[in-house]
């Protein structure tokens, strides 16, 4: 990360509601009804506690929280439970800047994959980067609503 506007830190737990805001505002922007919104803020509020308990880190612009991920640390395997960037920001690099991020903390960490779920319309980015697609499963924002479940193996 070689942009002097751009800083990488990890999340105050204070931060929770902004970091719900750029989670529901970044799932906003693939569209989706008023209810479907509705419950996934409920479902993907960031909680202060989590933010306490998982290395969750955000990325700045020019000291404006743009985007970030929190992950859930296991015994080598991690579960990528947020990874947002601002719907102004979709498709500038965030992402990439943040992902290349979360492989380091995975590997400082000792964690070898990533697995996680993703909307249909972020998989691609996925997969850009590198997972690869293990199944479809049920959302839990949309019941019947069959939603991919990626594999992600940190480079070394």
């Amino acid at each position: 990360m070689k942009d002097p506007r751009l800083n990488i830190r990890r999340t105050n737990p204070n931060e929770s509601e902004i970091l719900t805001a750029i989670a529901v505002e970044s799932e906003a922007h693939w569209g989706g009804s008023p209810e479907f919104l509705a419950s996934f803020r409920e479902l993907y509020h960031v909680t202060a506690s989590f933010i306490e308990e998982n290395p969750t880190f955000l990325l700045e612009e020019d000291g404006e929280v743009v985007g970030f991920y929190g992950i859930v640390a296991g015994e080598g395997v991690a579960e990528l439970e947020y990874l947002y960037v601002k719907a102004c920001c979709i498709g500038k690099g965030y992402g990439r800047i943040l992902w290349e991020h979360i492989e380091g903390q995975c590997r400082e960490l000792g964690i070898q994959q990533l697995e996680f779920v993703t909307s249909p319309e972020a998989k691609n980015f996925y997969t850009k980067m590198g997972a690869a697609e293990l199944s479809m499963v049920e959302s839990i924002v949309q019941k019947g609503r069959m939603i991919p479940k990626l594999r992600y193996t940190i480079r070394k």
